[in-house]
């Protein structure tokens, strides 16, 4: 007699998603795993490795001793909320209603997906440009959306920047699209909009009816006197921009996962519908020290751009000098770069793969000690990214030591994008990559070890004028290199 688990065991059916199935695992999060693994320096993920400000974190150890540790209101403790209103309507002239238009989520991430999810019905289509953040193809799979892509040309110019053919995006808007996509600052090519831009956007919602999902985690991450503009505060578009945001770019808090949605009412009340029995709602101390943050003076923000200016600077020089064709960024703090002019052993089995970028990127990685993000990741195509990579450039100084080492140091090949200031994962300093303080400080030991020698008991009246004058000289050396090795030590040390 058979029991019904042999009887369901008969049974034939699809057991994992075929949504799921549509796309692949994190490229970003892979290539980490792989620094890791080969205790390479990190230009993939985008993520500081510098310390979050002193402040916030304060804040939030405060609001954890005040016990605010239970849930908070599912779409947002209040004085986040009122926090966020703020300061939008203070930097981009927009005012929103912090009780019905407005949703806290688990990061920026979980507000795109629940924005998604929340206006998406069969048969929709959702325009994104190409490149563009690995997340925004699963978020529209998921969210039953069809995808339509298109394509962002690199500079033809240094002082050029990415840009779009505007026939080509009138010809991916029509009767069954949803929403347009658009992060600027842009990950990963660094692109920041213009206003012109922007309104040929809006009037392709306004005439298609389609809603502006607008992805701003990078706001305060501009170069070269740029200006962000959200396309809320265009005319004709405040009721259709769904703003995304969060704070883990601009308060270096990647890993607290708060994020938001600005919207009108109709879809803020469905996006907070999706959240609800999405993930509940974000820590609740985690939201009273965002509360704090957003009330940061504007020296902070002009601090923040100043000092990543300053490491995409480095980073280009570095990634220049090493042979890359780089594409200079406006915003964000990723560098995209051509490979096309470098030769690798690409035959090599152990970077076998289904395009020359990801093979680089494995060769980069394992051989050099630098890991970045295949550039066909952030295409539908993976033959359309296939000559380019990302790295990112949010790092410490000597983040950039061991990248300008590595570089100098081995053959070169070839890659896409970096991240301006990778994390740096734990490893061995290898002798080429000893930092100068320490090369000053073995010095002044060898010196101090002469000195030593030299005296052999004697008295100095025992001893003549010239050695004498030897010694004073090996001292006074010696006390020069200590204290050049500890100014280079502190700037060594610096976030910066």
């Amino acid at each position: 007699m058979s029991t019904p688990e042999s009887k369901m065991s008969g049974i034939s059916r699809r057991m994992i998603s075929a949504k799921a199935e549509q796309f692949t695992e994190s490229v970003i999060r892979e290539m980490t795993r792989l620094a890791m693994k080969h205790n390479a320096v990190n230009l993939s993920q985008g993520f500081p490795d510098f310390a979050a400000p002193e402040a916030v974190k304060e804040a939030a150890r405060q609001a954890i001793s005040d016990d605010i540790n239970q849930y908070a209101v599912t779409w947002g403790a209040k004085p986040l909320r009122d926090a966020i209103i703020e300061k939008f309507d203070r930097t981009q002239s927009v005012r929103y209603d912090p009780e019905r238009e407005i949703t806290v989520c688990c990061g920026s991430t979980e507000a795109m997906m629940s924005a998604m999810m929340a206006i998406i019905n069969p048969g929709d289509e959702v325009v994104v440009f190409e490149p563009f953040y690995e997340n925004y193809g699963p978020d529209a799979i998921l969210s039953g959306a069809s995808p339509s892509f298109v394509r962002m040309k690199p500079p033809a110019k240094e002082d050029s920047d990415w840009s779009f053919d505007k026939a080509e995006l009138s010809s991916a808007f029509g009767p069954n699209t949803k929403a347009i996509i658009l992060n600027t600052p842009n990950n990963p090519t660094g692109k920041v909009f213009t206003r012109a831009e922007l309104e040929f956007i809006r009037d392709l919602c306004v005439r298609w009816n389609a809603y502006c999902i607008t992805d701003e985690i990078y706001e305060h991450i501009l170069y070269d006197g740029t200006e962000h503009i959200s396309m809320a505060q265009l005319d004709g578009m405040r009721d259709r921009t769904i703003v995304i945001n969060g704070m883990s770019k601009t308060y270096s808090v990647t890993g607290w996962r708060v994020g938001w949605a600005l919207a009108p009412p109709e879809p803020t009340q469905a996006i907070r519908k999706v959240h609800d029995f999405l993930t509940v709602g974000a820590a609740a101390p985690l939201q009273q020290a965002g509360a704090s943050a957003l009330h940061s003076p504007q020296s902070y923000y002009d601090g923040l751009a100043a000092t990543y200016a300053k490491k995409r600077e480095r980073l280009l020089k570095i990634l220049e000098a090493a042979g890359f064709t780089v594409y200079k960024p406006r915003g964000a703090y990723y560098i995209m770069t051509d490979i096309s002019r470098f030769d690798f052993p690409s035959d090599d089995p152990r970077f076998a793969s289904r395009s020359k970028d990801v093979a680089f990127a494995k060769y980069l990685v394992e051989e050099i000690g630098v890991a970045c993000v295949p550039g066909s990741s952030f295409y539908n195509g993976p033959q359309d990214g296939a000559l380019q990579k990302r790295r990112d450039a949010c790092g410490r100084r000597r983040t950039f030591f061991k990248v300008e080492a590595l570089t100098r140091s081995q053959p070169k090949a070839e890659t896409s994008v970096a991240c301006l200031g990778g994390r740096r994962s734990p490893m061995t300093e290898s002798a080429f990559s000893f930092p100068l303080w320490l090369i000053l400080f073995i010095i002044a030991g060898f010196l101090l070890f002469i000195l030593k020698i030299s005296s052999g008991g004697k008295s100095q009246a025992e001893e003549p004028r010239h050695i004498i004058s030897l010694r004073l000289f090996l001292v006074i050396a010696t006390a020069l290199l200590v204290l050049a090795g500890l100014i280079h030590f502190y700037h060594w040390a610096q976030p910066g």
